[in-house]
Formats: structure tokens, sequence, C-alpha cells
């Protein structure tokens, strides 16, 4: 092997560029010229890049489409409670931050698993005798989505693979795919209110499996898993001997008529990655704070998944150091009658638009029961126009200027999802909106022949 030296004219401290040689056994090399190499630009994009590939911003941003400019924009299509103003958070929220901010004492770096005192505080208030939790089972994120980020990045290597849910939020193939982390889909049963083909799920386990990924409340679906479904769940996954990536950022956003358990509630073996935050239930996801909760009661997890926690939260210096100086204000002295109040808001819309959309012909919602989300089935074979259920989205805005994500966007064609934290009256105007356009394009059984065999 060559052995290289720096032979430099002169002091060393002031050696100019040009009188420094290489050497390689004797001879000797001129700067840039070794091993004859020549310089030239060759700036590439990572390969981590390049698999990172979100579903929804491909076809969102391919729906080069105009709305109908006689009719105001109504969009039902992002997941964002504070859009319209109708849902804005309480103001123990806004005043917890606002003295924090003039506190002038969260201005610096915080340790990257966030202030011992904030995670006592999560700690505290997700604790119960079915799960108890301490600080150190606390690591906080910026956001909901960097903790399912983080669990993703400590539960499986480059080469195994994840169980997803069909349909489900398309983050967890994005992240999953950059990481070089295979996906497989289980699929969830819209005649069954939603819940999971636990058949379909176990046949997917192999020995590259790395963990299951169980989204409740769900996005796009709004469903909420019964207890004894969640327990059928985790026999599976006891079964398996697989650890479970709960994503419970909707946890508690329930409709009065049903009830949500954490899912760590009911485990008594199964590991458990718990991750949730502050963006839905207390309405402001452009504040970035989440968390995860490590829920490993027979010590499965070990230290090996705690430590690889800390290792990856310290790859950036943690979340917004303000929200932590807030979050034991936010999450203790938050009234109750906020969550009430803006539970009624979404449940009311929920019934609004699912009775709306139950009229309308080619139309089939499913009703939800929780969370911010309405999915809708479409009959194509009652809509021949449209190829698919991007097709009929896109139809929509260019004709009734609302807009709705096509289904394909969470792998499930031939749906749309249904965002319901807009006000009542647009709400109302979309569906009638809808109504409209279905009942323009829709075909019966022999309409539809006829349009068929014309092609």
């Amino acid at each position: 092997m060559d052995s290289y030296l720096i032979q430099v004219n002169g002091r060393a401290d002031h050696a100019p560029m040009r009188d420094v040689h290489l050497k390689s056994n004797g001879n000797t090399i001129s700067p840039g010229k070794a091993k004859g190499r020549k310089p030239r630009w060759a700036v590439r994009a990572s390969e981590m890049s390049k698999k990172t590939f979100n579903p929804v911003r491909a076809i969102v941003d391919s729906m080069k489409v105009e709305p109908n400019p006689k009719k105001a924009m109504i969009s039902l299509s992002l997941g964002d409670p504070t859009v319209f103003g109708n849902l804005p958070t309480n103001n123990e929220v806004t005043w917890a931050m606002k003295e924090v901010l003039d506190s002038g004492q969260y201005n610096g770096y915080a340790p990257s698993v966030g202030y011992q005192s904030c995670r006592e505080a999560v700690a505290a208030y997700y604790k119960c005798p079915e799960a108890p939790l301490e600080a150190q089972d606390v690591i906080l994120t910026s956001g909901c989505s960097q903790a399912i980020e983080l669990a993703l990045a400590v539960l499986a290597n480059p080469g195994q693979n994840i169980l997803v849910p069909r349909p489900g939020f398309s983050l967890y193939k994005t992240l999953a795919l950059s990481m070089g982390i295979e996906v497989k889909f289980y699929n969830l049963l819209p005649e069954k209110a939603w819940e999971i083909d636990l058949e379909h799920l176990e046949s997917l386990v192999d020995e590259k499996t790395a963990c299951l990924i169980v989204n409740n409340p769900s996005n796009p679906c709004g469903s909420v898993f019964s207890k004894s479904h969640l327990q059928e769940i985790l026999a599976v996954a006891s079964r398996q001997c697989l650890p479970i990536l709960a994503d419970e950022i909707y946890g508690d956003m329930v409709f009065a008529d049903c009830k949500y358990e954490p899912i760590a509630t009911l485990s008594t073996n199964v590991p458990i990655l718990s991750c949730g935050g502050l963006a839905k239930r207390w309405l402001v996801p452009g504040w970035r704070m989440g968390w995860i909760l490590i829920h490993d009661r027979r010590d499965i997890f070990g230290n090996e998944i705690r430590d690889g926690l800390v290792r990856l939260s310290q790859r950036i210096l943690g979340p917004c150091t303000i929200v932590q100086g807030a979050l034991e204000r936010i999450l203790h002295r938050t009234p109750p009658e906020f969550y009430h109040n803006t539970l009624s808001i979404l449940k009311s819309n929920a019934d609004l638009c699912y009775a709306a959309l139950s009229a309308v012909p080619g139309l089939h919602p499913v009703r939800p029961a929780g969370a911010m989300y309405l999915m809708v089935e479409i009959e194509m074979e009652h809509f021949p126009e449209f190829e698919n259920d991007v097709e009929f989205t896109e139809r929509l805005i260019s004709e009734q200027s609302v807009f709705c994500l096509p289904a394909t966007c969470f792998e499930y064609p031939n749906f749309f999802r249904v965002v319901i934290t807009v006000p009542e009256e647009m709400i109302l105007e979309a569906c009638s909106r809808i109504q409209e356009f279905c009942e323009m394009h829709y075909q019966g059984a022999e309409g539809a022949q006829d349009l068929e065999c014309d092609k």
C-alpha cells in the first residue's frame, strides 16, 4: 500500500500552497494529480433523497387542474384543523406559551430527548395502572412525524420489512423507503368499520418483519378500534413476537358514543412504542411537539431500544424549547370543555357529511367514529367517464371547486377522503356540490354499459 507524507519547503506555518507536494514511495506528485484524478464538478443527490417519495405530494402535484372560477374553492383535503379559524386552540394553551416566552428561561439548548421536567409532565399525563410510565420512558420529538421516524429507525434495518395499514397515512411508506425498509400493506375492511383483516395481516409476517404499525384512531379512515379488536391485534403480535409502533396522534379524539383505548393499556407482553403529540388534540400542528412513550413491561426492548432512541435523538437537538417549557401547563391545565367542544363540532360535521353523501347516487361513505376524516367509496362502474378516483377528484375540482384527496394517496383506490374540520356551512355547501357533480355524471347499469361499448 502507498504511504503518503506531506513535504513542505520552509516552515510549515508559512508554507505557500504551491510548495506543498505529495510523495508516494519517493515519487513526487503535484497537487490535483494524485492518483490521476482530474478535478471536475460531480454533485449528485444522495441515494436516500432519491428513495424519498411522498405519494400524496406526487399525486396532488400532478393534478394540474384549475377550479371552476364561478365557484369559491372549498378544500377538504388538508388535515390541518387551523386552516379556517373555526377551531382555535384554548386560551390556556396560548397563555402557557406567552408566559414561557416572557420568562426568557427556555431560549437555550435542551437535552436531545427533552427537558427532564417536561418528560415527567408527559409521563404523568399518560400513565395509568395498566400502563405505568416514568420520565425515562418518554422521548420528546419535533412533532409526531419525527416520533414515527425515530421509532422506525430504531426498530428496523435496511432490508427488513414493516407491516403498514391500507388505507393508511402515507408518511409510513415515505420514511421506510428512504431508509431502505420494505413496506408490506395489510388490509383494513370498510364493511367492518375499517377493522384489520387479521388473517391477511398475519400472513404477511416473515423472518425479516421488524414491526407492526397500528394507527388508532385512524387517518384517513376516522375509525376507532374496539377493545376486543385491539386485543386480537395484540394476540397476533404476541404470537409472531412483533413489536408495535402505535401511531396514536388522534388518541382521545373520539366521538361521544365511542371509547378510545390506548393499545399499551391492553398489552401484558408486547413491547410498544406509542407516538403522539400536541398537533391534533390541542389544535397546534405548527408547534411541532411530539413524543414517544416506551411501554416495555417484560423488558423485551431492554436498554438496546432505549439507548438507540437516545442516540437517534442526538442527531438534532430536540424539539422547540419554548413549547417544552409550556408543556406541563398545556397538558394539565387545558379545561375539559375545550376537548368536548372540539369533538362536538367534529361529530356534528361528520354526521352532516355522512348523511348528505349517503343520499348521493354512486357514493358510499363509511361512518367515522373519531379523528378528523371520513372515507367515501366511489362506485366507479357508475362513473365510466373516469378511469379512477384521481380523475374523479380532478373533475370535482374543475367543475365544482371542491378538493378531496383521492384515496390512491393512501394505497386504496376508488375512495376519496373528506376532512371534517371546516365550518359547518362549508361542509353543507361541499356536500351539495358533490351531489350535483355525481348526479350529472352518474350512469345506471344500462347507461354505463352503453358508454363502455362506445369506447
